[in-house]
């Protein structure tokens, strides 16, 4: 797709949706107020108790122009909606409050708000609400991430449970075709290793955790029981790390690190003594993340596939020569 293609595919998209919300009427919600006056009500509407704002900060928040800001909050004041009063900390400042009256505009715009949302989400399944919230949340996601926005442990881990491994494998043939250019070839092996995991899952051995920030998958990584690979039988007191990933979008909140440490934590406790992994001498990034752990390299061999002359490579931690 052309950048002429996604620019019109989001401006389309912002089309369809404001329409969808209303927000091209005159009045917002049925109401008198703007779609802007709408959010600075908003905004005052869910300050901490007794607290206030300042202009400045209430524009920073909103994103909005100084000038334009004042207009508004002058007609707001207008109409003894918004009061304004001297910092008790600062006498420089002052602190905008919804008034009395201001809470009783604003309460029919919250009602009427939350009405409408949830008009709009009765007209889909259970599952197509899921898959709706999911894709909003994934949109705020890459957003704030181009951005800057994103915060370490801005996260939360949690056990696997049904989609996830499916969300590994999807995941893994999409990124890494665009990255390194893999053929499907290695959607295929993962495909075949997330099979295995929940054919041969054992709690007590075996765990996966997958990020998640606001409710989208972001990352995630398994520990299995490591086997040999001709005879399939398992490996005395030998942990593999596999199908680890990290969302373009999460990356440098240290996440790959988290999930690697989780590993590692879980294979102390299951009474492991050393974790292995093979990985390809391409991926720098998560051989960094392997090395800071105290990965050793201990073996390397070229083999051919994913489309491609590659040098695989296996790595191993000592479990009982690391420090807790």
């Amino acid at each position: 797709m052309t950048s002429s293609n996604r620019i019109e595919a989001v401006r389309r998209f912002n089309r369809f949706y404001t329409r969808q919300i209303g927000v091209l009427n005159e009045g917002l919600l049925d109401s008198e107020f703007t779609l802007t006056e709408c959010r600075i009500l908003w905004e005052l509407a869910h300050l901490d108790d007794g607290a206030g704002i300042t202009a400045t900060d209430l524009g920073r928040l909103l994103d909005l122009d100084a000038g334009y800001l004042s207009r508004l909050l002058r007609a707001l004041k207008e109409r003894e909606l918004v009061d304004a009063t001297r910092s008790k900390d600062d006498a420089r400042q002052s602190l905008l409050q919804l008034t009395a009256a201001g809470c009783l505009a604003f309460e029919p715009l919250e009602r009427r708000s939350q009405q409408q949302v949830e008009a709009l989400l009765s007209r889909l399944s259970d599952t197509q609400q899921a898959e709706l919230l999911q894709a909003f949340q994934r949109v705020q996601l890459l957003l704030d991430e181009a951005g800057g926005k994103l915060a370490k442990n801005s996260f939360i881990l949690r056990p696997h449970r049904p989609g996830d491994m499916g969300w590994l494998v999807s995941r893994h043939g999409a990124l890494y075709a665009r990255e390194y250019q893999f053929d499907m070839g290695f959607e295929a092996l993962v495909a075949r290793i997330a099979a295995d995991f929940i054919d041969r899952f054992d709690a007590s051995r075996e765990a996966c955790w997958i990020a998640e920030r606001d409710g989208v998958n972001i990352g995630g990584v398994c520990l299995v029981q490591a086997r040999d690979e001709a005879t399939k039988q398992p490996l005395d007191r030998t942990a593999q790390l596999r199908l680890l990933l990290v969302e373009p979008s999460a990356r440098g909140l240290g996440l790959g690190e988290r999930l690697v440490a989780e590993c590692h934590r879980f294979a102390r406790e299951a009474g492991y003594q050393r974790v292995w992994l093979w990985t390809n001498s391409q991926l720098s990034a998560a051989k960094h993340i392997y090395s800071k752990a105290g990965y050793k390299l201990i073996e390397s061999e070229p083999f051919q596939g994913f489309g491609h002359d590659l040098i695989g490579e296996t790595w191993e931690l000592d479990l009982t020569t690391q420090q807790v």
